[in-house]
């Protein structure tokens, strides 16, 4: 397999790792990215195998590692790379959905554990040698997705969630046993029986997809999210508007997506480990429609500005999505930008009490000002905001 080799070398990342290993032994790229080099696409991440320990090839790769000791891995980062290390090892599951004990093992033993045969292939980066699990690389030209063993969901439901995604990214089809297997443990609720904080990081994972869309809906039809209801064309249109680095594209997908709304929806989300801001956004994602009506009803350019005033820009770029493109690309454009010369301190220097009437004059003459009554010149827009009740 020294083309494998040839196309690590390649690879910025791959070639640092190779120089690393030079002349250690027991040393493996495993799972997706030798997967990824065998369907000649460049690896996602560059997972790491040691028989033995991660410490003197973390140490090889760069000084900025994070090691984590209960399960023997590490991950390093220099430049723009990323090593993810581990420790061979076996695992075994006290309970259905617990986390795995762990024990040293050799890279096949290593292999047998995974999630699925063709992430069970493991390359040695010092001769080559390509190992593979027992039907993984049938299943790859195949295009099947295919566990290794009976229990697989039972001992890690998470798993659940991951298939869909591959099955999404990469195209592939569940093997008729495991697909079985899967439409059995869900239906007995196995997912049910990790936390709620796994879920939610397997939902971002899937968000954080090349085409998380193609992933929700994965997730759906396989009958992991009956509460989402992805749909591509909304999503891509308010993806259109979403502003250059303002907003998360996750969010503004997953709000695109949601089924359920008001209390329900909020308290999946935050059983689902998602932030009190995160719920926000959300929330008013799920209200996109409602906010597209009114925003399509003002009549001025001040009575939009209060509509989306304050709105979170995932959720006006689901409005415009909604029916109210013309208005909400005005408002991204325009109408957001527009300020006042004034503020409070001006009023009250100019003998306006303290008090609520400062920002209720300030209010009403912003409205002149976006409705294009008023110009830029500071005092015109003192003289109004005096003026004003």
């Amino acid at each position: 397999m020294d083309d494998l080799l040839e196309r690590v070398a390649r690879l910025e990342c791959g070639r640092r790792l190779l120089d690393a290993v030079a002349g250690a032994g027991g040393v493996h790229l495993v799972g997706g990215a030798v997967r990824d080099l065998l369907l000649e696409r460049e690896p996602r991440e560059l997972d790491v195998v040691v028989e033995g320990e991660v410490d003197a090839l973390a140490a090889s790769l760069g000084d900025d590692a994070t090691a984590h000791e209960r399960f023997g891995t590490a991950t390093v980062r220099l430049g723009g790379c990323r090593w993810d290390l581990a420790a061979a090892r076996a695992e075994d599951y006290a309970r259905p959905g617990a986390l795995p004990d762990v024990r040293p093992a050799s890279i096949d033993e290593d292999l047998r554990r995974r999630d699925v045969t063709i992430n069970a292939i493991a390359l040695d980066l010092s001769s080559g040698t390509l190992r593979a699990a027992e039907h993984a690389l049938s299943d790859l030209r195949a295009g099947r997705l295919r566990v290794l063993h009976d229990a697989s969901f039972q001992d890690d439901p998470t798993r659940l969630w991951r298939i869909a995604r591959y099955a999404a990214r990469l195209n592939f089809e569940l093997e008729e046993h495991t697909a079985g297997l899967f439409a059995h443990a869900v239906a007995e609720g196995v997912a049910e029986r990790v936390s709620g904080a796994r879920i939610g990081s397997e939902l971002r994972l899937a968000l954080g997809e090349p085409d998380p869309v193609a992933a929700l809906e994965s997730a759906v039809a396989h009958g992991l999210a009956p509460w989402l209801s992805p749909d591509r064309e909304r999503t891509a249109r308010a993806l259109e508007q979403l502003p250059e680095n303002e907003g998360r594209r996750d969010l503004l997908v997953l709000g695109a997506a949601l089924a359920e709304v008001g209390d329900d929806a909020d308290q999946r989300l935050a059983g689902l480990s998602f932030s009190t801001a995160e719920r926000c956004v959300l929330r008013a994602a799920a209200g996109a429609a409602q906010i597209a009506g009114r925003a399509l009803e003002a009549q001025r350019p001040s009575q939009l500005a209060r509509v989306l005033r304050g709105v979170p820009v995932e959720a006006v770029a689901l409005a415009g999505a909604d029916g109210a493109m013309a208005p909400v690309r005005r408002w991204l454009s325009e109408l957001r930008h527009v300020a006042l010369r004034i503020d409070g301190d001006d009023l009250i220097c100019a003998g306006v009490q303290r008090g609520p009437q400062v920002g209720r004059r300030l209010a009403a003459t912003l409205d002149r000002r976006l409705d294009g009554d008023l110009g830029d010149d500071h005092g015109e827009q003192l003289a109004a905001a005096l003026e004003a009740e």
